[in-house]
């Protein structure tokens, strides 16, 4: 009956049943039938009360930025901006959809409105250009993981509030992560772009001057980034309110600025963003109930001791942390998984004195990688369905990219001093 819950859950996985259901349907059965010690009007007010959290705040805004930010022409003037630095390349709009990526995740954060927006604009794009549309929906995807890396990630928040860990820290602490992941990517465009002959978006090398223009045209949406690391260093706002901050610059920026934003946007705008925050929320409150059942039968600690028994090596136990997390990566979608192993494996990394900051980074970029593994990656399903491309045909050119991506994961995970060195720098 101890782990019945934990059964149920993956049988309705199974059975196409969405996460936050799955969760909550076998969490709410433990609690009704198999426990009769704590009343089902506790779980439901936990269930209630997980949501009441300013830090937790910042994930509609964050999600409502990578909304505004493609109504108001800011995403199309990055790509150009992109193109003027790497279209020179052999592959040039692959290098492109990568260094658009890696900018985008500065601002929005959410790698499936990267992956779904670049689908549309640049996929396209690549198939004039001569490229396999598998290919290009192969480069979107796995550059689209690095937005939940860079801040600022909604996955940085979840876990900085489940573990009571500094969210000023995990933002500072994703850059370089993401940074490294976007170089593997770049090596392995360059090498595949070189054997299959993709040609360079543009003729000749953009002249100092060119890229000056475009960078002018783009200088609102690059300085965001700044003005969130310095605004956390130096104590103007907290990540919650530099959400807000950055929706008020990006509506100025939309209305005033490139004047592509209308009044009449506000609605659909409102609508795309509480769409996809409240997916996001109804995982968070399905995960605090699955939480609070696994905490109530002390899976945790009774999972630390039968870790800690077979090794008290915390590189042994990262390896381990690592194969299981892209294991069950293929089969459940990133944020639950998160939700899920978090309380779960959190009490080991600390008992073995890793940093909370460093294993967390861990966690993400592997869940990340799980959105384009088979057999059921969110990412790789959102960008084959978009593109019309069959998942097999997905895999065939997508391969290369996760094993770049699994490269970059060994990095993270066993030079640590990389992850921490931003925020060791300045907090």
């Amino acid at each position: 009956m101890i782990t019945a819950p934990i059964i149920i859950c993956f049988i309705l996985f199974a059975l196409g049943f969405p996460v936050a259901i799955s969760m909550l349907m076998a969490a709410f059965g433990y609690f009704m039938f198999a426990d009769d010690l704590l009343p089902v009007y506790m779980v439901v007010q936990k269930m209630v009360s997980s949501n009441e959290s300013f830090t937790l705040l910042a994930v509609p805004f964050f999600v409502t930025i990578g909304v505004v930010m493609n109504h108001a022409g800011i995403s199309s003037r990055l790509m150009n901006f992109c193109e003027t630095l790497a279209g020179h390349l052999s592959g040039g709009l692959a290098h492109v959809n990568i260094l658009l990526s890696a900018l985008l995740g500065g601002i929005s954060g959410s790698a499936s409105a990267d992956a779904a927006m670049q689908c549309k604009i640049l996929v396209p794009e690549m198939d004039k250009a001569g490229y396999d549309r598998a290919f290009s929906t192969a480069v979107t995807a796995s550059s689209s993981l690095i937005s939940p890396i860079i801040p600022p990630g909604v996955a940085l928040i979840i876990y900085a509030v489940m573990t009571n860990s500094s969210v000023g820290k995990m933002f500072l602490a994703g850059y370089i992560p993401g940074l490294i992941m976007a170089a593997s990517l770049f090596v392995t465009v360059a090498i595949i772009s070189k054997k299959e002959g993709y040609k360079p978006s543009r003729d000749t090398k953009a002249t100092p001057i060119e890229i000056w223009r475009s960078f002018k045209k783009s200088v609102w949406a690059l300085f965001m980034p700044i003005m969130i690391i310095f605004g956390l260093r130096f104590g103007f706002f907290t990540p919650t309110e530099a959400g807000a901050v950055i929706i008020l610059v990006c509506l100025f920026i939309g209305f005033f600025v490139y004047k592509e934003l209308k009044i009449s946007d506000m609605p659909l705008i409102l609508r795309e963003a509480v769409i996809a925050t409240s997916s996001i929320m109804l995982v968070i409150v399905s995960a605090n109930v699955f939480g609070a059942y696994l905490s109530w039968e002390r899976i945790p600690q009774e999972l630390t001791q039968l870790i800690v028994a077979f090794t008290d090596n915390k590189w042994m136990f990262l390896l381990i942390v690592n194969i299981f997390l892209l294991i069950m990566g293929m089969f459940l979608e990133g944020t639950a998984l998160l939700m899920i192993a978090t309380p779960l494996l959190f009490p080991t990394a600390m008992q073995l004195g890793i940093d909370p900051i460093h294993f967390g980074l861990v966690m993400i970029v592997n869940l990340a990688v799980g959105g384009i593994s088979p057999p059921f990656g969110s990412i790789m399903y959102l960008t084959c369905s978009i593109s019309k491309v069959s998942v097999v045909d997905f895999l065939k050119k997508g391969w290369p990219f996760i094993v770049a991506l699994i490269a970059s994961l060994i990095i993270i995970t066993y030079f640590p001093g990389l992850v921490m060195f931003l925020p060791d720098l300045l907090m």
